[in-house]
């Protein structure tokens, strides 16, 4: 890796979301929300996609009656609601410029639909961007990460209502103005394009609630309202926060051909193009051409109100940000072939890959590959604002925690941005995820960690929540300090 690569302003930092770490769900007024109805389930393989995200509406009804936090994880996260201060610390230890959060929307409004926000809420999060700038940290906030109300979920048929553009613009206007003198970057919607993969957590949508011969039609209208709530929460932004910089956030699954029969070619190429549609419409200000006539093919009808392309055109991102876990195969034998699964579906099994604990394909060279990929095609800035991988580590009888497997793959993968970098791509920064131990997503076990600081606590929510530090903490924290030129 070259010496000196990395600008002098690159943001280092880490990742967190409000859902899978705040705990606290029934605290100072905070409503219900999707991510309350997400359990743990032990007997399911944690290798199964589509076992940990499908929501049925008797899983909706079970979660609203119950108090319990060991079946439903998220509900106590890692208590970085009451310790957000102690975690602080830690971070300003390891030199973070920057630290991703979350806001949860059930704190300010905890149904949606109120008059007037919760103060509780609103004054938790002052509290947590205050300490972040006495420590140095810059917050890059995320206004919709898997958080939304589940009161809307159930009553406004979730992002599917037109309705719920105007509650979420409600909030957006009530976080900018309250949090202007602390937050100047933000991010829309968190992986905007997980709708199709799991349409609960992402837009409140319960499939059992819809016929399925209209469910792509709900999706993609529902999609389209979010596409819309991001542009005007970019407008209000700019007008509310005059030098902010607000960017939308996408899954970059990038696909390679099996081989080079051109089949495999125009495969890989379809895939990859409709991983891109979300942040075309983001950055370009309108749908392709594609998308349309696949809509139209289909019989596929997203109704638009009057003004909806003008404000899609008007309002775009400053900068695309992006998560990146893993690449995918297309082949166009795909049934006949070996299969890997991830925090995506399940993809052919590429032979020149090493596979994670939970069967995660490993690829830096692809996050190289993306960002030149990237930056060709938007020609704005770049922000990885979550990369990592999530194993399963073992507290030595002295305390420590040696994770080289971490260490491994964050300096394969800060060598790629360096690179990319170093071919002219121009990057923001580096959010890891998830900085500290947290409840997983997709799992929502403990066992699978990913931070840097450890959390005494495990799948069934038992353990003391103290946290200790890991071997790759002190290692990230001498690449922050070298500016990613020391990844010994």
């Amino acid at each position: 890796m070259k010496k000196g690569v990395f600008p002098d302003n690159f943001l280092w930092g880490g990742a967190t979301a409000a859902n899978q770490v705040e705990g606290a769900w029934n605290i100072d007024g905070k409503g219900l929300s999707v991510a309350d109805c997400s359990n743990y389930k032990p007997k399911a393989d944690p290798k199964d996609y589509k076992a940990q995200h499908v929501i049925t509406v008797k899983d909706i009804e079970e979660a609203m009656k119950s108090q319990n936090t060991e079946i439903y994880p998220k509900r106590h996260g890692i208590d970085f609601y009451n310790r957000f201060r102690e975690d602080l610390d830690l971070f300003a230890e390891m030199g973070f410029k920057t630290l991703r959060v979350s806001i949860a929307w059930t704190r300010i409004f905890p149904n949606g639909t109120e008059d007037e926000p919760n103060e509780k809420g609103l004054q938790y999060y002052e509290d947590l961007f205050i300490e972040m700038k006495k420590r140095n940290i810059e917050p890059l906030v995320t206004l919709s990460h898997y958080e939304m109300p589940l009161y809307l979920s159930n009553n406004y048929d979730g992002w599917y209502k037109r309705e719920v553009v105007d509650f979420f613009v409600k909030f957006c206007k009530v976080v900018f103005k309250r949090y202007k003198n602390y937050v100047k970057y933000w991010l829309t919607f968190n992986e905007i394009d997980s709708i199709f993969r799991h349409p609960f957590t992402t837009a409140g949508i319960v499939n059992e609630r819809y016929p399925s011969d209209k469910l792509e039609e709900i999706i993609y209208q529902s999609l389209h309202h979010q596409f819309i709530a991001s542009s005007l929460a970019t407008k209000y932004c700019h007008e509310i926060i005059p030098d902010s910089k607000i960017g939308c956030m996408l899954t970059r699954t990038l696909y390679y051909p099996e081989n080079c029969n051109p089949k495999n070619c125009l495969l890989a190429q379809k895939d990859n193009r409709d991983n891109y549609f979300y942040s075309d419409v983001q950055v370009f200000g309108e749908y392709p051409l594609f998308v349309k006539r696949e809509w139209k093919k289909k019989g596929i009808n997203v109704k638009f109100e009057n003004g909806d392309e003008e404000i899609l055109k008007l309002y775009t991102v400053d900068f695309v940000s992006f998560s990146y876990y893993m690449s995918l195969v297309s082949s166009i034998n795909a049934e006949e072939k070996e299969k890997v699964s991830g925090n995506l579906t399940a993809g052919v099994k590429n032979p020149f890959l090493d596979v994670t604990e939970w069967n995660w394909q490993i690829d830096p060279d692809g996050l190289h590959f993306s960002l030149i990929d990237l930056y060709d095609r938007y020609r704005k800035p770049l922000f990885i604002v979550e990369n990592g991988i999530g194993s399963k580590d073992k507290v030595e009888e002295d305390g420590s925690i040696i994770d080289d497997y971490r260490i491994d793959y964050f300096r394969q993968h800060i060598t790629a941005i360096s690179n990319a970098i170093d071919d002219g791509v121009e990057v923001m920064g580096y959010t890891p995820w998830g900085s500290i131990d947290l409840v997983s997503m997709s799992t929502c076990q403990m066992s699978k960690r990913y931070g840097f600081i450890y959390v005494d606590l495990d799948d069934e929510g038992k353990g003391t929540y103290n946290r200790s530090r890991k071997k790759s903490f002190y290692w990230y924290k001498k690449v922050i300090s070298s500016n990613g030129s020391d990844l010994e």
